[in-house]
């Protein structure tokens, strides 16, 4: 009887060791034919996905494209960390504060300077008429967003310390109702968020990147998602480069095709069109050491754990790869 019993358990344990390796393999294999994309409300990854030609591309190598859209970069990059997509696009900021975390994810490329396309803002009929006055204040801003650099160097300019205000840590959209509602002082912010605000509530600009910062959008993936399909990141790039140069050559084309997909009106989705950068390119080291300057920044205020290295999650193009490599 015994003997039976220890048979079946066997092959219980053989069918269970059959299943779970079949589970795995089906697993590996959805990743290996899914591309999962996080994109935020603005941006090339909303141009290219109204355009349709990745997937085209990307159904020639038998990859499919699915697209999640978040409310911001820290939103994002979470979605990166606990593997619910593999490739996605923010701010300079919310990469630092996910590396921080332990996040396996790579910088893969990068979008020109944008620096007029995020701003601290006051209400049109607030007293406060420069940065320093903000000492004391209220200010709402996403923590860990693009935005999040902006407000340090802004008051590190204006002679003050981050200590010195009230951060209000908030998404846009409820930023936005506490701006509206006047229960904060100021509200740190990008475009499109940053135009519909000077357009519809008249915001004003206390201070803008200009000078100050660069506000570079930068395409993140996953280290796994990287390592295992370069001809995919490749290909992406590729694409997201083409739908910028098609931006910066026809501005007024890509504010009528974006303007239904925020839901905004055309002369505000003009103006967040015009202020962004387009052009994607890999990492050069000079973008890797602005970046380097940021996390040092964070680090130094106490905002993140410990020291990081921004090299170290560098992605390498596959030409790049086999040149370093013959050498």
């Amino acid at each position: 009887m015994r003997t039976i019993t220890l048979r079946r358990s066997l092959v219980a344990l053989f069918v269970a060791a059959i299943s779970f390796g079949a589970t795995q393999a089906q697993a590996q294999a959805e990743s290996d034919s899914v591309l999962r994309i996080g994109y935020q409300k603005y941006g090339t990854l909303v141009l290219l996905k109204a355009k349709g030609s990745l997937e085209k591309r990307l159904a020639e190598q038998g990859v499919e494209v699915k697209w999640t859209e978040f409310p911001g970069g820290p939103q994002l990059l979470e979605g990166l960390n606990v593997g619910s997509i593999d490739f996605g696009v923010t701010g300079e900021t919310p990469p630092v504060f996910a590396q921080a975390a332990g996040a396996d994810l790579l910088y893969v490329a990068y979008e020109p300077p944008a620096p007029t396309s995020e701003a601290i803002l006051v209400a049109k009929d607030s007293p406060l008429k420069s940065v320093a006055e903000l000492k004391g204040k209220k200010v709402a801003l996403n923590k860990g967003s693009n935005v999040h650099y902006l407000l340090v160097r802004a008051l590190e300019e204006a002679g003050l310390k981050y200590s010195d205000i009230q951060p209000i840590y908030l998404p846009p959209a409820d930023a936005r109702a506490a701006f509206e509602r006047g229960s904060v002082d100021a509200w740190v912010i990008w475009d499109p968020f940053q135009a519909a605000a000077e357009q519809q509530l008249q915001a004003r600009t206390l201070r803008n990147g200009e000078k100050l910062v660069d506000n570079h959008q930068f395409y993140l993936a996953t280290r796994p998602y990287a390592q295992q399909h370069p001809q995919v990141i490749s290909a992406l790039i590729e694409e997201v480069r083409a739908v910028g140069e098609d931006s910066k050559a026809d501005p007024d084309q890509v504010t009528e095709q974006v303007a239904p997909l925020l839901g905004l009106s055309k002369e505000i989705t003009a103006i967040a069109v015009k202020r962004q950068g387009y052009g994607a390119q890999f990492l050069t080291p000079q973008v890797v050491a602005a970046q380097q300057k940021i996390a040092d920044t964070f680090a130094a205020l106490k905002l993140i754990p410990k020291k990081l290295s921004i090299q170290e999650v560098i992605w390498t193009p596959p030409a790049a790869a086999k040149v370093a490599k013959a050498q």
